[in-house]
């Protein structure tokens, strides 16, 4: 089954940019779907002999070998309050590729790639009982769709400090003084932490929004409101509920008052795809998530002098 449903991704691909995302749906024990960014994954196998430690993360099933490389299995139903899935032969293996790094994610069943207009994607209410591990929710044919904040699943099991080198702390305090405000937009609430406490590190102040819309209404109220109030960067993630980063780009360049901010691109997705795209929208700069050292650099450049 995994190969017909990845061979039909580059028919979805005409869709970044404008605002639509090619979502692959899974289950995890019950009949409600949740979805995945089709572009994050690699394969769908069925679930493998997996080798396991006793010091492992409990929500580590075990590891196996992909392709020569010795990957990490996570129980995703187990990480979201269903049963295990590390014991069930029908059980299938979504492998993926996040933050540079390759792991497997074990869910129940999975079921197609449908594409969903971002528009219609918005931040689960507190009372469905989600929490943090789930960043949007939509309607697919009257259905529920909840899509699973997986950054957040990932740090959870591997936590990692924001570590930023003492060069690039340096190059921090010795740039020319100015506007060093930025506006943080993602909609992961563990990479909104990771990237305030980066720039804290280098003395930046950050204004934060949760996905495109809710910072292209900051940037507008901030535009027209005290200067010292006022954006000189933006640091966007892409794929995000209601207004993705390249929609958000696309308005800030359309926009007569915000034209002449600098737009970086923060993505876990990486590859040439990306980068073509960051071009196309306009943005000034795009970096693969989460490179410390490599992003501190790069907004230290973008930020006026």
């Amino acid at each position: 089954m995994a190969r017909p449903l990845l061979d039909t991704v580059d028919t979805f691909t005409r869709l970044a940019g404008h605002n639509r995302v090619a979502m692959l749906l899974f289950r995890l024990g019950d009949r409600q779907a949740f979805g995945i960014n089709v572009f994050k994954v690699r394969e769908v196998l069925r679930r493998p002999r997996l080798e396991r430690m006793p010091s492992m993360h409990e929500l580590v099933s075990g590891s196996f070998d992909y392709r020569g490389n010795t990957i990490p299995v996570i129980d995703l139903a187990a990480a979201m309050g269903y049963p295990p899935l590390a014991t069930v032969d029908t059980a299938h293996l979504i492998v993926t590729e996040f933050n540079r790094s390759v792991q497997g994610f074990l869910v129940s069943d999975v079921d197609r790639i449908v594409h969903v207009d971002g528009s219609q994607m918005a931040a689960p209410p507190s009372a469905l009982g989600y929490g943090t591990r789930v960043n949007a929710v939509t309607r697919l044919e009257g259905d529920l769709l909840a899509i699973v904040d997986v950054e957040q699943v990932l740090a959870f099991v591997d936590p990692r400090a924001v570590e930023v080198s003492d060069r690039v702390q340096q190059a921090a305090q010795v740039q020319h003084a100015g506007n060093r405000r930025l506006l943080v937009v993602d909609d992961s609430m563990v990479a909104r932490a990771q990237l305030v406490d980066l720039f804290r590190k280098l003395d930046l102040e950050c204004v934060v929004a949760k996905d495109g819309s809710e910072g292209l209404e900051l940037l507008r109220a901030l535009t027209t409101g005290p200067v010292d109030e006022r954006v000189a960067l933006v640091v966007s993630d892409i794929e995000m509920p209601s207004m993705d980063g390249y929609a958000l780009t696309r308005a800030i360049r359309e926009d007569a008052q915000l034209r002449h901010l600098k737009v970086l691109l923060h993505s876990s997705l990486s590859g040439v795809f990306n980068e073509a795209m960051v071009a196309r929208v306009g943005a000034d700069r795009f970096i693969a998530k989460f490179q410390p050292d490599i992003l501190a650099t790069a907004v230290l450049d973008l930020l006026p002098a």
